[in-house]
């Protein structure tokens, strides 16, 4: 029960996380093209898009403390265990997102109309680039989980003696561009399929919503291509450091094929190592996989056909193609939830890859304790998750008048014909 207690809360905070550093760039970019371009679409593109932002923020931070309450509740072997190695990027992810993201959002939000331009469209940025280093501090912590470097075990406990070793971690760094590009197609993707939505319900603000549609799918297209080619990149390291994680998913998908090792010779081989056990993750993590891989392709597919259909406005003409181009919202958060099931039961029974079981790194609680926070946790998490999702399309809904993010100016509710210019 720990282990789905944890499961359910960073399976949550993760739709939050995905589609926060999925939306930071896109809305960079829009306030950049405002501040440049002086187009008023932009600036109202910002706004819009902008509200949507903020809403998804404030709630992933509170799933993430969440997140963070129960290393110290569930998970106390681990803390002791690891603590001294993973204390500190776990610290800095802290520190960037919730004291310097946060702040940098703050003053963005509350300085529309009253700061310089330049400034207020820097603090944006400042807001996307904490973001994504929030994101590297947190995979260094995980990758050490998964391939433990720069450390060494003294008296049952891992101390840090090559800090740039763990900052280096290749597992960190390759999960990083994969999660990075997967990111960016679930905020490309959210873009472009909230503007097919509207496209479908005939909305009045068709120039708006093309260029909301093309920028998303500018992302959207070549990341989905990128999530692929990260994706494969972590293949190697995998056989290296987690052959029997590999083992399990080339043995269930390919049985005629099961490559240099199988399940029980890898199994023989960290037996004869590491002591009797059973060190295989449950089979289902293949059925996962290839579930993932398989809406990775439909995401590739989409994306491309959305985009050819910008080509003479069709994805605004047509209901049919702004059906399957709204198809692209949902896919990515699923395809990435399978993604971290993968990466994370395939790593079982280990919390910390051939130094600690993840039996050893729960804290001794009754069944009965674990129980109540289990259901306290869901009941929590399901009502974050509701109020986000509602308000998430209620401001889709809605659509770019009157947004939530205003300065002291007036916003115009028709564009001028420069706007209008697609």
């Amino acid at each position: 029960m720990t282990r789905l207690e944890f499961a359910i809360t960073v399976g949550f905070h993760w739709l939050f996380v995905l589609l926060t550093l999925g939306l930071a760039p896109i809305i960079a970019y829009m306030q950049t093209r405002y501040v440049i371009g002086r187009n008023p679409r932009f600036e109202r593109m910002t706004r819009y898009w902008g509200q949507i932002y903020v809403v998804n923020y404030a709630l992933g931070i509170a799933t993430g403390l969440v997140m963070e309450f129960q290393f110290g509740l569930s998970w106390s072997g681990l803390s002791a265990f690891a603590g001294n190695v993973f204390g500190a990027p776990l610290a800095m992810e802290t520190l960037v997102a919730f004291f310097a993201e946060s702040t940098f959002l703050g003053l963005w939000i509350f300085g529309w109309g009253k700061l310089p331009k330049v400034v207020h469209l820097l603090l944006f940025w400042a807001v996307t680039a904490t973001a994504y280093a929030s994101t590297y501090w947190i995979l260094v912590a995980n990758g050490f989980m998964h391939h433990p470097v720069g450390a060494e075990i003294r008296n049952g406990r891992a101390y840090l003696t090559d800090f740039a070793a763990m900052l280096t971690n290749p597992n960190a760094l390759y999960a990083l561009w994969h999660i990075v590009s997967a990111a960016l197609v679930a905020g490309g993707g959210f873009v472009a399929g909230v503007s097919a939505y509207q496209f479908l319900r005939r909305t009045s603000e068709v120039p708006f919503f093309l260029s909301s549609a093309r920028a998303g799918l500018a992302v959207a297209v070549p990341f989905s291509i990128a999530v692929a080619e990260t994706g494969f990149r972590q293949i190697p390291p995998l056989h290296a450091f987690q052959p029997m994680k590999m083992a399990v998913l080339r043995e269930v998908l390919l049985p005629e094929d099961r490559g240099p090792y199988t399940v029980a010779q890898v199994q023989a081989e960290l037996a004869a190592r590491l002591g009797p056990g059973d060190y295989a993750p449950p089979g289902w993590i293949a059925g996962a996989y290839d579930f993932m891989m398989t809406s990775a392709f439909f995401i590739v597919v989409l994306s491309l056909f959305g985009a050819v259909c910008l080509i003479g406005n069709a994805l605004a003409r047509s209901r049919g193609v702004a059906f399957l181009v709204m198809l692209i919202v949902p896919i990515p958060f699923v395809s990435s939830t399978l993604g971290w099931l993968v990466r994370e039961v395939g790593r079982q029974p280990w919390a910390v890859y051939g130094q600690l079981l993840t039996s050893q790194a729960r804290s001794p609680l009754s069944p009965g304790v674990v129980l109540v926070s289990l259901i306290g946790f869901s009941t929590v998490l399901a009502a974050l998750a509701i109020a986000n999702w509602s308000l998430i399309v209620r401001y889709a809904h809605r659509g770019p008048r009157d947004t939530d993010l205003r300065g002291q100016e007036a916003l115009p509710h028709k564009e001028s014909p420069v706007a209008l210019q697609l």
